[in-house]
């Protein structure tokens, strides 16, 4: 997943030559049938995240990955901020927002750090 590169609206108008709303119209209510499925053409379109580094930009689908690894990672009684995971992010070269860590965090159901410190006191106390 971390290998995913954002393939955006503005990349496929500069490879037709065509502006990014001609492209968006053309891809509207279109749909490709593949082995996994069929799919709008527009799932295919991803948001992107600038490198902090200056680099390539990161698909907005493989850090919402990260964020899920970091979280599945967390160490007993360890549990991770907002904050912390977009510090983490950061570091990785992913600039990303604490609010927009949370954003992701509550796109995929997973509850803020003070849920899961709850959720892991009543898995220790047996309730």
């Amino acid at each position: 997943m971390q290998e995913l590169r954002p393939l955006t609206l503005s990349t496929v108008a500069d490879i037709v030559g065509a502006h990014e709303s001609t492209v968006s119209r053309v891809s509207n209510n279109k749909y490709i049938g593949t082995p996994r499925g069929t799919y709008e053409i527009k799932f295919f379109f991803s948001a992107s995240l600038a490198n902090s580094a200056g680099g390539e930009a990161h698909a907005a689908e493989a850090v919402r990955h990260r964020i899920r690894e970091l979280i599945d990672g967390e160490a007993n009684g360890k549990v991770l901020s907002d904050d912390r995971i977009a510090e983490m992010l950061n570091n990785s070269g992913v600039d990303i927002a604490r609010r927009t860590v949370a954003k992701y965090r509550e796109a995929m159901h997973i509850p803020s750090s003070v849920g899961r410190r709850r959720e892991l006191a009543k898995a220790s106390h047996g309730l």
